[in-house]
């Protein structure tokens, strides 16, 4: 398998979308894979509106269907809702070529959050993207019943992993803070819902991890808590090592890399009752749910430290891998599925 994976989130941005395709690159030979990517940095691109770190891709379908004639996959897999995204299932659609797409982030809330657009035209859109291709690849049990629920065809289950040499717990930290630290590591941005963290009466610190176009507002209104900006790698791990309780805010995840990371690195969670946080801990023992995320985040202060490490060792990024190369072949096949003597009139 050449498997072609078409996605407006890529490098330099740091998300749960382009960690997982990193990962299934990483692991691709594993199950006799090879991945070829179509991302903006192929296109000439412009920022988003309102998040300009995001670059919007001008890719118009004749030069997609180039760029994938070049690359010459024999299968397609389309993560992203984006200009990439949307211009590789038209080619798809026009060539008869199957495909997979993926459910990664709750885009009708997001856009719903930042302009007067009712979350239901979203969905409606959404929906015709996704049930178009052979299959809807979703990281949880609960955001699979409630895509069913809203009429999402061929839904496919990918797990998430984590890297548990690189994410766990040290004897030192390196966060100088007063404790207990109540961490926070992802996009500084709206739909994140951050604020209901930073207001919250906690002893101790606050550590933000992580930027986005919320960051000079949010970090001049609760100058109480540390915005320490983007880590990566080595330094992400030292810091969740140094915290406490990791907390989680968002009402819109669909998974939550993040809070695999912090299990790994031995910290509970205290996130509300909704899907991500719900599918990840369970009833793990590992974390507290609560619509009053306050008493969460104190009562997680409880949790053995041990207890939440053992369990994070049972995400690992191979088992991801089997599925997401599973769901491909499942979807679309052994057999090559892109006839490139088709593609021939684009170039």
């Amino acid at each position: 398998m050449r498997l072609l994976v078409a996605t407006d989130a890529w490098r330099p941005q740091i998300n749960g979308v382009v960690r997982s395709i990193e990962q299934m690159i990483a692991h691709a030979a594993d199950f006799d894979a090879e991945i070829v990517l179509l991302t903006p940095l192929d296109f000439r691109s412009l920022p988003m509106p309102t998040y300009p770190e995001i670059r919007l891709a001008l890719a118009r379908p004749r030069a997609v269907a180039r760029k994938i004639a070049e690359l010459a996959p024999t299968h397609i897999h389309i993560a992203t809702e984006g200009p990439i995204g949307i211009a590789t299932r038209r080619i798809c659609l026009a060539h008869d070529f199957a495909y997979t797409t993926s459910y990664h982030t709750r885009f009708p809330e997001y856009v719903s959050a930042r302009a007067p657009v009712p979350e239901r035209w979203v969905y409606r859109a959404i929906r015709r993207f996704h049930n178009a291709g052979r299959g809807i690849m979703v990281a949880t049990d609960s955001l699979e019943a409630e895509l069913v629920k809203r009429g999402f065809r061929n839904v496919l289950r990918w797990g998430r992993g984590v890297d548990t040499t690189l994410f766990r717990p040290r004897a030192s930290r390196v966060v100088d803070a007063p404790g207990p630290i109540f961490l926070y590591v992802g996009r500084v941005a709206v739909e994140k819902n951050l604020e209901a963290f930073l207001k919250l009466d906690l002893p101790g610190t606050k550590v933000i991890v992580g930027d986005g176009p919320a960051r000079p507002d949010l970090e001049r209104r609760y100058r109480d808590a540390r915005f320490i900006g983007a880590h990566t790698g080595e330094a992400l791990a030292e810091v969740y090592a140094s915290a406490d309780v990791f907390v989680f805010p968002s009402l819109t995840d669909t998974f939550g890399i993040v809070l695999l990371e912090a299990l790994a690195s031995g910290l509970p969670i205290a996130a509300y009752p909704v899907t991500g946080p719900l599918d990840v801990v369970g009833t793990s023992g590992c974390g507290v749910l609560d619509h009053d995320l306050r008493k969460a985040a104190l009562a997680a202060l409880e949790i053995p430290r041990d207890r939440c490490r053992a369990y994070g060792e049972t995400f690992t990024w191979h088992e991801s891998a089997r599925q997401f190369f599973g769901n491909i072949r499942a979807a679309a096949g052994d057999e090559p599925v892109v006839d490139l003597a088709r593609l021939a009139g684009a170039r």
